[in-house]
């Protein structure tokens, strides 16, 4: 998802010292009272969980839910803090899931184990893993993700590139993507090739290197050795600087200012997720979807996962706050609900059966293929990001590497500086 926050990484270790071992609690026995108003918490605006509210207030008279906002850029250190002083005001929140095993480690999630069985059955194998640790089930999975590779058409007939097609088993190499890329900058009318809607984001930039064989760049029988020096991630990191240094992708825009660059026709070629699906809809631009591209060589990779669902083991309405965490996300009508106002993919596999074809539709003739795209990458390509209680601090110190490598630090002095701040970050949790 997208997410390109970058805290100090050494607040984090400090946190992560404090409580970590602790995820051996048990999990709530006291279910407190069976009606009430539960607090539920998390990044997205409120209309966004509206549906899944109401349609659960409708299955459940006796309990209200009250939503509230944290913007994503406050909510990790906002949560961190309510959560360390056991802030009963919190029953239920969203949780992103690389970070499941940190909040567990600390004791900030109820175990929720009971349900593994029916978890095990109604999500995806990379779904179920990440909401593990220590082999206990900790939140249940609401959304997944997956990339697109958006093309600009217009630009590319200008160019007289054909376009790249829908089917997984075609898709283009990057070597590919550069090439036409930088036949639409010389005759197609587009003023950049290629852009990542998440330039410094780990999510988006993972499947390079794994395309490579490089790894997730976490290794270890406790996932607390970097390993971001491997030859796949050398080269993927120094074909994207490259990418920067010779002006096929824009530097000095990020944030949410990445997708206008393509909606105005300013790129050939964009890399984003589904909810750009909808988002370019209103672009003026004539635009089409193709499967995330692979490195000549390599192999097919694409990011996958997003926000599950936790309990706060302090809530005093542990009983209430199980009932909205399960309609949510086990039962597929409620799961279905939560995607109601946003373009996103439920994690519930049933409701991704209902879900999905609609995704043909969502911008006409432009979206066509990305139902049968997002099908095949579940099944086929879709690696996780690292399940590690040290990801926090590894997408802090990631995320500054590629803005360095972005913006013209050689890219393998740049990541053999990134092992040695994750190396001296990570002594503190081993």
């Amino acid at each position: 998802m997208r997410r390109n926050l970058l805290p100090a990484a050494v607040i984090t270790a400090t946190l992560l010292v404090a409580g970590c071992g602790s995820s051996d609690q048990p999990a709530a026995t006291d279910s407190g009272p069976a009606t009430g108003t539960i607090s539920f918490t998390g990044t997205d605006n409120a209309e966004t969980y509206q549906p899944v509210i109401k349609a659960f207030e409708a299955k459940n008279p006796g309990i209200k839910v009250a939503y509230t906002q944290i913007p994503f850029d406050q909510f990790n250190a906002t949560m961190q803090q309510r959560l360390s002083a056991k802030d009963a005001g919190i029953d239920v929140y969203t949780v992103d899931e690389p970070r499941v095993s940190q909040l567990a480690a600390k004791g900030f999630l109820t175990d929720l184990s009971d349900l593994d069985g029916q978890v095990k059955t109604k999500v995806s194998a990379a779904a179920y893993k990440t909401n593990h640790f220590r082999d206990k089930l900790w939140s249940l999975p609401m959304w997944n993700s997956t990339q697109f590779l958006f093309y600009n058409k217009t630009a590319l007939a200008k160019a007289n590139v054909t376009p790249p097609t829908a089917d997984p088993q075609q898709r283009w190499t990057w070597e590919q993507v550069e090439a036409a890329g930088r036949k639409a900058m010389q005759s197609g009318g587009t003023k950049y090739g290629l852009f990542m809607e998440q330039p410094e984001a780990y999510y988006q930039l993972q499947p390079l290197a794994e395309s490579l064989g490089g790894g997730s760049g976490i290794e270890g029988d406790d996932a607390l050795t970097p390993a971001v020096e491997t030859d796949g991630w050398k080269k993927a990191m120094q074909w994207y600087g490259a990418t920067f240094a010779s002006g096929l992708s824009p530097r000095g825009i990020g944030g949410f200012q990445t997708g206008p660059v393509f909606a105005n026709g300013n790129v050939a070629f964009f890399v984003g997720g589904p909810w750009d699906l909808k988002i370019f809809g209103s672009s003026k631009i004539d635009w089409g979807v193709a499967p995330l591209p692979y490195f000549q060589g390599g192999k097919p990779v694409t990011p996958t996962g997003s926000w599950s669902l936790g309990i706060n083991p302090a809530s005093k309405q542990q009983g209430m706050a199980r009932k909205f965490l399960e309609f949510a996300t086990l039962d597929a009508a409620g799961n279905l609900a939560t995607t109601s106002t946003t373009t996103i993919i439920p994690a519930n596999l049933e409701a991704q059966k209902q879900y999905t074809p609609k995704m043909d539709a969502f911008s006409g003739t432009k979206t066509a293929g990305a139902a049968a795209i997002t099908a095949y990458e579940s099944e086929h390509t879709a690696v996780s990001r690292p399940v590690s209680v040290g990801y926090i601090q590894f997408e802090e110190v990631m995320g500054k590497a590629f803005a360095d490598i972005r913006n013209g630090t050689n890219s393998d002095t740049r990541l053999q500086e990134a092992t040695r701040q994750l190396t001296d970050a990570w002594k503190s949790i081993k």
